[in-house]
Formats: C-alpha cells, structure tokens, sequence
C-alpha cells in the first residue's frame, strides 16, 4: 500500500513533467473519442436520411412486386396482417403507401412523377414529411390536393396553391387522370427525390388510379434500428411468403455498399490515429525516463531493489494514464455534444458528390455513451501497455552510469 501512497506523492513533486504527460493522455482521449463519435454519428445520419427521406427501415410488399413495380402487383391489406406485423416489438409504426408514376402537367410544360399515395399522419411519423415543407400546408387525408417536391415545383414553374394535371396508367390499364390544387411545397436532401415526387393522400390516390382499397407497400419505422435483421427476420416468418420484407439495404444496395466501403477506410484511418496517440504518449515517457534517469540511479544505489523501483514507476505511470483518460473523457463529452447540436457541413465538391448519393453533407457526432467508453478504454490499454517501458528501464537500470551527469 505504502507503494501507492509513495507513488501518488511522487507523480505531484514535479507537476510540469506530470502534466505534460497527462495531456498527451487528455489529447489522445479526446481525438480519439471525437474521430469514433464522428465516424458513428456520420453513418447513423447517412442511414437516417436514407430511412426518413424515403425507404423506411423496412418495406412489405406483395411477392414480385420489387422486380415488377406496377399496380397490378398490390395487394388489398387487411386487419389482421397489420396486427401480425404489429405485434412485433420493436415495430414503431406502419404507414401504407400506394406508389406509381404519372405526366404531371402545368400550362405548356410536362415532366415525368413518382405519385405517392400516403396516410399522412403514419407517412410523418415514419419520413417526418411534414418537417420537409417549405411553403403551403401539409395534406390530410381527406383532402383533394398535394404536396410537391421542389424540383419538380421549379421545373413546373408552379408554387402553392397552383393548379396541376396528372395522366398515368391506372390499375389493370385503367386510364389515371386528375386535377388537384398544390397544397404546399416539400424539400429533400436527396436530389432524385427533390426533382420528382408528388405526394397526396392515399384515398385520393387510390381514386385516380381506380385501387379500389389496395396499396402497394407497407413501410416500418424500428425502435432499435440495430436490430433490423431479426426484425426482417420474424415478420417474414409472421406473415407468410405471400408477401416479400426488404430492408433498407436491399431497397438501396448502392447507397449500403457506399457507406460499407466508408466504414473500412474510416476503420484503416482509426488505427493510424491510434498509431499516433501510442507514439505521443510514448514520446512523453521516454521525456519522463530521462529526465529522472539521476534520481532513480541514487534510488537503486542507496539499497533500492529495482522490482520495487519497477512497480513504483509502474504504479505512477498507470495513475498517470488514468487520471488523463478521466479527464479526457469528461472533457469530450462537451465537446461531442457540441458537434452533435451543431453538425459539421461540408461544401464544394464534396457536398456535390454526396449529394448523388442521395445524403446532405452534413456530419454530426454521435453521442451514444459506448463511444466514450470505448474509446477511452483503448487509450488506458495503449497508456498502460506503453508503462511497461518504464519497468523495463528499471530492471536494466546501471546506477553507476545513471548518476553521471
């Protein structure tokens, strides 16, 4: 015990030397908890905007619907299939969705549409479509208008409570035509969304198109998106093969592939950060070892064994590792917490070419408790790892030669 008492005194009789060293500790905690927490909160945030632009977390289609997309391929739900996806557990919501195309037309002008039949209420609470309006009001699900994307209003010439026509293809090759007044204007971060999506209520949709009550997909929001693959898992098994579960993975393989490869690299740049926070905290021992090589010389020759010089240098230098990995991690949760209300934006090319993916350019840090944890468990392990240094300094210790000046 005496050892530790002696050791805690002695890292405090030269305070400089002890808190350089404990900053090379503090630093390497907080860049190494910051670059985790960026990395984490870029990912989570590239799989939100997938999931809340559009995809969901998961979709239920009818069997053959993914490789034929057309009406003839959607399905009339009932009650019961609703309640077998529900009572799922980590199920948040579902919101029903009939899908199509149609020429969307204003004066002189005519572009092509993905026409969304949406329950507005379970599409916002899925997608928080209503927090993407950007001018007008957002639809109910009794009115006879709709929201349109942006773009497409741009390409239109058109804004809210303008007037437009839709012609498409109906249900069995029904003719698909309409006239509605453009209830408010809605804004993605995806490009391809931005530039030709049409929103309206999904008995109006199912009206135009002549459904009769039938849609075309279901789409999930999860209480625990890490458990999206068991969550697939068991409403498959619920609800039988006449329906087919895809995750937003398989919906977007591109975009998963694209955040797969980002996820190896940020991994490869993660351990030549780690590479250096070894030698910065090896740098500031090896500092410490010179600068008391005379003290510990005297130490051994006044009758010190050195496995007792050993395990007190040992000792101090874990005290030393600790205390800064404490405070690093204290001080980076502000910090985190930071980037997380106010997220990094990035312009320029970059943004241009995150935006063909379909993501906004925007990076916050995640702030989940496992970053901090981890992250400073692994710099205490490098911090004490590298402590052996000093120990095996002791043991080849020449008081001698350690004592000339």
């Amino acid at each position: 015990m005496w050892l530790f008492r002696f050791a805690w005194k002695n890292m405090w009789r030269n305070r400089q030397r002890t808190a350089i060293t404990m900053a090379a500790i503090f630093f390497a905690v907080i860049l190494s908890v910051a670059a985790s927490s960026l990395k984490e909160g870029i990912f989570d945030n590239l799989v939100k905007n997938v999931v809340s632009f559009y995809t969901g977390y998961i979709q239920i289609h009818k069997k053959g619907y993914w490789d034929e997309q057309v009406l003839d391929n959607s399905f009339s739900p009932d009650k019961e299939l609703e309640q077998k996806i529900l009572q799922q557990k980590n199920i948040v919501s579902l919101a029903p969705r009939l899908e199509s195309f149609a020429l969307v037309s204003s004066g002189n002008i005519t572009k092509g549409s993905m026409v969304v039949g949406i329950d507005p209420k379970g599409e916002d609470r899925i997608t928080s479509l209503r927090s993407k309006l950007i001018s007008g009001n957002y639809i109910e699900n009794n009115d006879h208008a709709v929201l349109l994307s942006q773009g497409l209003a741009e390409r239109l010439k058109l804004k809210a409570r303008d007037t437009i026509i839709l012609i498409g293809q109906g249900y069995h090759g029904t003719t698909a035509a309409g006239k509605y007044s453009i209830k408010g204007i809605v804004k993605f971060g995806s490009p391809e969304l931005n530039d030709r999506s049409l929103f309206m209520p999904l008995p109006l949709a199912q009206d135009m198109y002549g459904a009769g009550d039938n849609i075309t997909s279901f789409v999930l929001s999860l209480h625990h998106p890490s458990e999206l693959e068991a969550t697939s898992s068991l409403i498959r098994s619920a609800i039988g093969n006449e329906y087919e579960v895809m995750t937003w993975g398989e919906i977007s393989p591109d975009i998963k592939q694209h955040i797969e490869t980002d996820s190896k690299n940020m991994r490869v740049v993660h351990w030549i950060l780690y590479l250096l926070i070894s030698f910065g905290i090896l740098g500031t021992l090896l500092m410490m070892m010179v600068e008391r090589k005379f003290e510990m010389g005297m130490l051994v020759a006044v009758g010190m064994k050195k496995i007792k010089l050993a395990a007190l240098l040992t000792i101090e230098s874990i005290f030393t590792v600790l205390c800064g990995c404490i405070l690093g991690i204290i001080l980076s949760i502000p910090l985190v917490f930071y980037l997380n209300v106010h997220p990094l934006r990035i312009g320029g090319e970059t943004a241009k070419a995150y935006e063909r993916f379909g993501f906004e350019a925007v990076f916050p840090a995640s702030t989940a408790a496992f970053n901090f944890i981890y992250q400073g468990i692994i710099v205490l392990i490098i911090g004490l790892v590298l402590s052996l240094y000093p120990m095996y300094k002791a043991f080849r210790l020449n008081p001698v030669k350690a004592m000339k000046k």
